[in-house]
């Protein structure tokens, strides 16, 4: 048996290759950390959202279903629909100002504090709602006190977007911000599946418990979602990028002031990009509930349940496009699906006026895994690198917010409209298109921001 002397075993060249093989497995173990930690603020943000869009579209089905002959009992049923729509757009009016000062602590405090605070308001605000007394019980306070509610959830949501797209997408290889800042984004499609799953499933009750107890469980339900999201939140770690802010102290001490004087027409783009998707989205989402049962005939449980086919589809679509905008560019995804959602205006409706259920499930397919799902998955990647690291949360926040307002305007707008119409839906097919048109023209004046460099106070664009 031969053994090896010490001089050949510490040989410059053995030595060498042990301090390679190292450095290959630091790397690897690094880079497989990283991996992790990515992927754990992706699903972070990811279960946050779902939850915070949960709370957020309850409202809007109770608003459709339910709030008007409980909370505006003295109106006729198209006037109490529409006072109903005018406290779901009380939400939309509050998301700028939470937008504006959620957005100043996540840039001035942290991304992460900043998420816990939103998430706890708008469980808060969502369970006071589900035990609101009704008209009947203590007069005009019922609907005062469910306005005051709405405004909660909306300044709580206003500041939840921005926050959890900054952090992900801070946190996720440059090559692949695009899937991991579509995770917050699948929140949309999956709180909608959440909530309407189990307004679906409370609806099925008879009409009487339905409409005294049965509309408050989904509302009362949130206490132990927001528990869940709020365990998971604590878990993560604040992005580097913000960490960098802090330890150089270069943080503004205003970001909004900030953002508003160097990047104001970053904020312009956001906001009309934002039209082209959630105009379309409110549309299908909150109008088309009562416009459907109302002027269509057509019942509510497969109105329900049609969306609900379209939400679970768009999970998975959402996802795919923000990944299709690493490898093509965020420009040409937003682009090709926003010239989708114009030219889908009108046939939409010509396909719900029909009464055949699987056309009216085939339209809501079209409008939300496809035109949607197509602007919104890469979204979140494109806004966050737009702005830079110490007015990302603010700026991301306040363009998607004040694009809001106009999107939760729409619904009550749109029922006035149709109703001045005697019920025909080219009105509304009209604002669909103006909202697409805005979007697809803001796209074409945007630079392309696949590849920017999130660590620069003033991104570079790739043109």
């Amino acid at each position: 048996m031969t053994t090896r002397s010490s001089s050949e075993s510490r040989s410059p060249e053995n030595t060498a290759t042990a301090v390679n093989r190292h450095e290959a497995v630091a790397k690897t173990s690094s880079s497989n950390t990283d991996r992790s930690a990515t992927t754990r603020v992706g699903m972070a943000g990811l279960i946050g959202s779902t939850i915070e869009w949960y709370d957020f579209y309850i409202y809007g089905l109770a608003a459709a279903l339910v709030f008007g002959p409980t909370f505006f009992p003295e109106f006729s049923p198209v006037a109490g629909t529409l006072a109903a729509f005018g406290t779901f757009a009380v939400g939309f009016i509050a998301r700028p100002l939470g937008g504006v000062i959620f957005g100043h602590i996540g840039d001035r405090v942290g991304r992460k504090r900043a998420l816990m605070a939103t998430l706890f308001l708008m469980g808060a605000a969502t369970v006071l709602v589900g035990l609101l007394p009704s008209y009947a019980m203590i007069g005009v306070w019922a609907p005062i006190l469910l306005v005051s509610m709405r405004f909660l959830q909306g300044f709580a949501v206003g500041g939840e977007w921005g926050g959890a797209v900054t952090m992900v997408v801070e946190s996720s290889p440059a090559d692949r911000r695009g899937f991991f800042g579509s995770l917050p984004q699948m929140g949309v499609p999956l709180g909608l599946v959440l909530s309407t799953t189990i307004f679906g499933l409370v609806s099925l009750l008879p009409d009487r418990d339905f409409m005294t107890w049965g509309w408050r469980i989904p509302f009362v339900l949130s206490a132990f979602l927001i528990g869940v999201g709020l365990f998971i939140r604590s878990r993560i770690a604040e992005t580097s990028a913000f960490t960098q802010l802090k330890e150089g102290n270069l943080r503004d001490k205003l970001p909004i002031a900030d953002v508003l004087h160097t990047n104001w027409r970053g904020i312009l783009l956001t906001v009309g990009m934002y039209l082209s998707a959630g105009i379309p989205f409110y549309i299908v989402t909150v109008f088309v509930l009562a416009y459907g049962s109302n002027e269509l005939g057509l019942s509510e449980g497969s109105l329900l349940w049609g969306m609900l086919l379209a939400a679970i589809v768009e999970a998975f679509t959402v996802p795919f496009f923000g990944s299709l905008s690493d490898r093509l560019g965020r420009r040409p995804v937003f682009m090709a699906s926003a010239a989708f959602a114009l030219l889908l205006a009108f046939p939409f409706f010509w396909l719900l006026e029909s009464g055949s259920t699987g056309l009216v499930w085939f339209a809501m397919i079209l409008a939300l895994p496809i035109a949607h799902g197509g602007m919104y998955g890469p979204t979140a990647a494109l806004y966050a690198e737009i702005f830079g690291p110490k007015v990302r949360y603010t700026g991301t926040s306040v363009g998607y917010q004040l694009g809001g307002v106009v999107a939760g305007l729409v619904p009550v707008t749109a029922g006035f409209l149709v109703n001045a119409a005697g019920g025909a839906s080219w009105p509304i097919a009209l604002i669909w298109v103006a909202a697409a048109a805005t979007g697809l023209l803001c796209v074409l004046i945007v630079h392309e921001t696949r590849g920017t460099d999130l660590t620069l106070d003033v991104p570079r664009p790739r043109r």
